[in-house]
């Protein structure tokens, strides 16, 4: 009889099943053998796990005070992450691609990009503008931007806004700060960009494609870019029908698959668009779905990330997702109890990556 060993399934095979884990699952796993104990480390696989990961969308929240989290997972339900392993007080500015870029709440100027999945986090090193330069009005940068490269594994912070020198009157100038990962170093330049506003929900749905953060623009007049590589600043026209609208819609900027996205929401309806071709800025309805079935939740209610099969959206105190496929709503998360800040507030849109921080 042959007592060599068989293996039940070609190695491509397993590590195909492997790379559809969730990540605290893959971590418990490394004490199986010493190829897995590799894995996180092996940069074939984790190229191959955020392949996967990034098809998928998650909602993550702050449900109370202290650092823990609720993750939503269309799939697998509600699950904890917990931001503890920073020892800081914090919340959440804006997320991309499996990482949180987070700022300290009693260290005014302290950022954080972690990586909640893995637990790994770096603390970014504070500009040297401050506080010889503040940003207007209230030292706290108007944008905060975080664009990570899963094909590079590097990761960009922006922090821009209006800005005055110190003991001198705002003088109207567009400062931008950009941390880069593989240097570690902060670089500065100052635009002329006319003067615009952003609701709170606007600067949390930073949207990193193409190589460019969007911010939407209050009013509805267009969609604000920032070109990363090139440190370039430029305007996106919004679809016609929402720059020509009554006025009565609610407009929110997400990502869909690598593509931007506008969901516009009225009493009725929520309609999805995508822009189809980035030179040209053309754009295009996906999905027109009707809100008859939540019509008492919509005037509270923010969509917060999407897939082609699923739309996330929160409201004071729940987190609902559509399913595209079979037009059906399910209530995926309740608050219980009182929280002072709606789940809306403090929601972002997640993937589960292994993209390392350092």
């Amino acid at each position: 009889m042959d007592n060599q060993k068989v293996a039940l399934f070609p190695d491509e095979v397993i590590l195909q099943i492997l790379a559809r884990l969730p990540v605290k699952s893959l971590f418990r796993f490394k004490s199986v053998c010493k190829s897995w104990y590799r894995l996180p480390s092996d940069k074939y696989f984790t190229n191959l796990f955020n392949q996967v990961s990034v098809k998928e969308q998650l909602l993550v929240a702050e449900v109370s005070d202290s650092s823990s989290l609720i993750c939503v997972d269309s799939l697998r339900g509600v699950t904890e992450l917990s931001l503890g392993f920073l020892r800081d007080r914090v919340r959440i500015r804006v997320s991309c691609n499996g990482l949180l870029c987070c700022s300290s709440i009693p260290q005014k100027g302290v950022y954080y990009v972690c990586n909640p999945s893995t637990r790994e986090f770096r603390k970014l090193p504070r500009s040297r503008e401050r506080p010889v330069t503040r940003f207007y009005p209230d030292g706290e940068a108007t944008l905060v931007g975080l664009a990570c490269d899963l094909n590079r594994n590097k990761f960009n912070v922006v922090l821009a806004g209006y800005h005055r020198s110190f003991g001198q009157r705002p003088d109207g100038s567009f400062i931008c700060l950009v941390f880069d990962s593989e240097t570690n170093k902060w670089r500065k330049f100052v635009s002329a960009v006319e003067e615009c506003s952003f609701t709170h929900m606007s600067k949390n749905q930073a949207v990193f494609v193409n190589g460019m953060l969007h911010w939407l623009m209050s009013g509805l007049c267009y969609i604000l870019t920032f070109d990363v590589e090139h440190d370039v600043w430029r305007k996106i026209s919004l679809p016609d029908e929402i720059r020509c609208g009554n006025g009565g819609n609610r407009v929110y900027l997400l990502e869909s698959d690598g593509f931007l996205s506008v969901v516009q929401l009225s009493d009725g309806w929520m309609k999805i668009w995508k822009m189809i071709e980035y030179e040209t800025e053309t754009w295009s309805v996906v999905d027109s779905i009707s809100l008859r079935c939540i019509k008492g939740l919509v005037p509270g209610i923010f969509p917060i990330c999407q897939t082609d099969e699923y739309v996330f959206l929160a409201t004071h105190k729940q987190v609902l997702v559509y399913n595209r496929r079979s037009k059906l709503w399910k209530e995926m998360f309740s608050l219980k109890g009182s929280y002072s800040l709606p789940l809306w507030f403090s929601a972002h849109a997640f993937r589960s990556t292994i993209l390392p921080c350092n």
